[in-house]
């Protein structure tokens, strides 16, 4: 099966010789899932997009540090191919920027939340019933690094995950396109590194130290999500 990713940025560049970079993430993600999926990355953000769809057989769009509310040209684009995979059905997974951008192309609204950021190992409750996640399952937890959120979601879509802080942390569209604003692809040692950086965002001291020491024994349920993933996509290929 190929996955098609459309990378909207690389990630702060000195982590992304050791760690890689977000699509790179990805692939070693869905590689855990041994799901067997081919990767050809787009690098959207620097304007390469795909040509022929029908190369591939789903889709996953990454996180940025831009907003979705930018509107930058290659985000315009971006959204025009969202609305194509969106009519034709085509199997998406949209990670952070990429839940919030889908959220825009498709009559939602993104905004910079003024209840501040949210950083480190975040819980989340799930909604409702769904063939790629256990029946058992009510909850997991994966990393989080946002202060943008999905203010209104889209008509089209249906809450698949929640808390107190993002309403809107987990959005399906139909059976054919899920988001998170969460990141399964976020190993504990890349989160850590993330918030320790001292160049970029300065993140709000207080949030940032309760991140950092909830990551030292919290437990992240990134791997079973991403085998929650892999199902859907492989479920919904066309």
């Amino acid at each position: 099966m190929k996955l098609g990713i459309l990378a909207t940025d690389i990630g702060p560049s000195p982590l992304v010789e050791q760690y890689g970079s977000f699509a790179d993430m990805f692939v070693k993600l869905f590689d855990q899932t041994d799901s067997g999926f081919e990767y050809t990355i787009y690098s959207v953000i620097d304007g390469v997009f795909p040509q022929d769809l029908d190369q591939y057989d789903g889709w996953i769009i990454t996180g940025s540090v831009h907003g979705a509310y930018e509107n930058l040209p290659w985000m315009q684009q971006l959204k025009t191919l969202i609305v194509q995979l969106h009519e034709e059905k085509r199997p998406t997974v949209g990670i952070c920027f990429g839940h919030q951008i889908v959220a825009e192309a498709l009559g939602g609204k993104v905004e910079k939340f003024d209840g501040g950021w949210c950083l480190g190992p975040h819980q989340y409750q799930l909604h409702g019933e769904h063939y790629f996640i256990p029946k058992e399952i009510d909850g997991f937890a994966i990393n989080a690094v946002h202060q943008d959120q999905v203010i209104k979601k889209p008509e089209v879509s249906e809450v698949l995950a929640s808390s107190d802080f993002c309403p809107n942390a987990g959005l399906i569209y139909g059976d054919h396109i899920v988001t998170l604003q969460g990141h399964p692809e976020f190993s504990r040692q890349y989160e850590e590194a993330l918030l320790s950086l001292k160049e970029g965002v300065n993140f709000p001291e207080d949030i940032k130290n309760d991140a950092l020491s909830a990551l030292k024994d919290q437990p992240l349920d990134s791997a079973a999500v991403a085998v929650w993933l892999a199902e859907f996509l492989k479920a919904g290929r066309v």
